[in-house]
């Protein structure tokens, strides 16, 4: 297994103090966050101009059988409204070769809505959610149920198709990229 890092990324070792007890609140929180690593997949839903999606690490499955995911989405982001909308959304699970697409899509750069979607080749499977053509998997998904709590959206999605082309998966940890190799 390789690892390696990205160009352009921060350290927060150096905001993070070792050792030392923390109040519960939410900058704490994503301090304590960014010591577990995650991977990287791109939440994509929409059509057309209405097209918009989001990077996140916090897609997972929620059960195989039945074959279900989970992801959770910021209330106030732009991809919320367009899955609800559209009832649908694929996991984009990405690889190094797609860290420029990840960093669109968690809004660096200042790409919003359909302009996120440069530099990939998208198609469409059984949902009609972006597929990206040449991630590592996408897993196309119709949405089954969705609550808000808090901040965010939990939405589960019923996986409606696979593609997995393989290869390696890009993981995020302390601000920065990490790409392993397959």
């Amino acid at each position: 297994m390789s690892v390696q890092t990205s160009i352009g990324t921060f350290d927060v070792e150096g905001i993070v103090s070792r050792g030392m007890d923390r109040p519960a609140d939410a900058d704490s929180l994503k301090a304590a966050l960014r010591s577990l690593g995650g991977g990287v997949s791109i939440i994509t839903a929409g059509e057309g101009e209405a097209r918009t999606g989001a990077t996140v690490t916090s897609a997972t499955a929620l059960s195989v059988e039945p074959p279900r995911m989970l992801v959770s989405l910021n209330r106030t982001s732009s991809t919320w409204p367009v899955v609800e909308r559209f009832a649908h959304f694929c996991v984009n699970i990405v690889g190094a070769q797609h860290e420029v697409l990840a960093n669109q899509f968690a809004g660096r750069g200042g790409l919003k809505g359909p302009n996120r979607y440069r530099g990939g080749e998208w198609i469409r499977l059984a949902s009609g959610a972006p597929v990206l053509q040449d991630a590592v998997a996408a897993i196309d998904c119709e949405v089954e149920e969705a609550f808000e709590r808090h901040s965010h959206a939990i939405v589960l999605g019923r996986v409606v198709g696979i593609r997995i082309r393989g290869g390696g998966s890009l993981l995020y940890r302390g601000g920065r990229y990490f790409a392993l190799s397959g």
